[in-house]
């Protein structure tokens, strides 16, 4: 048997991918959020928040223990954004048209007094009086000790990331030991507490959990949670990407079809990254009661012709794409005394040029572009 090919780690600090672009405060031009538009003529609704570079599980294909080791240098507290520059940003992105939140990390339930920044995000609305669309995305281990106090500062709901029920797998994926009964504890929190619909994503990786598809599928029907399956994706330098680890949705679809019968449903709203599929009944209609599945496939099909997402991290770097190798300076606009103004004119500014659709191009890169092109760490701005 032939030896197998050893993982290289490309030791790569996604602080230092070139120098971040500096912004400078704008004339006060008050841009309108519903002209709002980059170059592509997409407008921006969702802004997703990494308040943490810092997580307690080591999966391999977001922060591989081969890099993230005990010694790794997490950024300083005073890098991080504060909850109230945090707030303050957030204001200028919804005035220019956001109208979901997202809190990622790292494991943002690991963000010290996190329900305090809930609540703040919690009491904006859009321009026109709505409330936001304020979700979380997490590992689900702090959800069964966390999930009241996160209901009662506001949040509305959560994604959690779960990629597979057999604990032998599960644990060789999160590299840390942790049971898949303690992250199921906390999804029936979640959903005892009314965050929901509780939203669980499973990374599959062809030759490491794909036997997990059917699993995830029975377990979760009728359970009111929403299982997506997401192809494993190219985001960062250290997770080790190969296209041959890529299991497409539509492979994953066929084996669920083969199992049980699955109806195609409507996509959701403009900007949303999974195809839907619902539980059918005996007269191959979709069964409510029985829930859905989704695919996110960025990597066979790319859905960047509505992306509508601006990610920001938990230094205050602004980034227009998850595979983006250099971001946009707003901590430091920010701290140099900006007016509101002037940080909402360096927003919009930032996306009125931007151009961003790696998914759509991935296929006319050369074979080793991968190895050569540096891109931000999914455990740095979120999924």
């Amino acid at each position: 048997m032939a030896s197998p090919t050893p993982r290289v780690f490309p030791l790569i600090d996604e602080r230092t991918l070139g120098q971040p672009m500096a912004l400078t405060p704008g004339a006060g031009t008050g841009a309108l959020a519903a002209g709002m538009l980059d170059t592509l003529q997409r407008p921006l609704r969702d802004l997703r928040i990494s308040v943490t570079d810092r997580c307690n599980f080591r999966c391999s294909y977001c922060m591989p223990k081969e890099v993230f080791h005990k010694d790794y240098a997490y950024l300083p507290h005073s890098a991080l954004l504060s909850f109230e520059e945090i707030i303050q940003l957030t204001r200028q992105f919804v005035a220019l048209g956001v109208q979901k939140i997202r809190l990622t990390g790292g494991e943002p339930l690991l963000r010290k007094n996190i329900e305090l920044l809930i609540e703040k995000l919690a009491a904006l609305t859009t321009p026109d009086g709505k409330a936001l669309d304020l979700t979380l995305t997490t590992n689900g281990s702090l959800l069964t000790k966390k999930a009241r106090s996160l209901k009662d500062a506001g949040l509305q709901r959560l994604t959690v990331s779960l990629d597979g029920l057999d604990d032998a797998v599960f644990k060789a994926m999160n590299d840390v030991d942790f049971p898949v009964a303690d992250v199921l504890n906390g999804i029936e929190a979640a959903q005892a507490v009314g965050l929901g619909p509780v939203k669980v994503n499973m990374v599959v990786k062809r030759g490491t959990n794909e036997q997990e598809i059917v699993p995830m599928a029975r377990h979760f029907k009728g359970s009111g949670v929403i299982l997506r399956y997401i192809e494993f994706m190219d985001v960062g330098a250290t997770n080790g990407w190969r296209m041959d680890d890529v299991l497409p949705s539509g492979e994953v679809l066929e084996r669920l079809r083969a199992e049980m019968p699955l109806v195609a449903l409507r996509k959701g709203h403009p900007g949303d990254t999974a195809q839907r599929y619902g539980h059918a009944d005996s007269q191959g209609q979709h069964d409510p009661s029985a829930g859905e599945l989704g695919f996110i496939s960025s990597v066979t099909q790319a859905f960047c012709g509505d992306c509508n997402r601006a990610r920001l991290s938990t230094e205050g770097q602004l980034y227009l794409c998850l595979f983006a190798g250099q971001g946009h300076d707003l901590r430091s606009l920010l701290r140099s005394g900006a007016s509101e103004e002037q940080l909402r004119d360096a927003i919009a500014t930032v996306w009125g040029a931007r151009t961003d659709r790696y998914s759509a191009t991935r296929g006319m890169q050369p074979p080793d572009a991968g190895s050569t092109q540096r891109r931000v760490e999914m455990s740095y701005i979120g999924g």
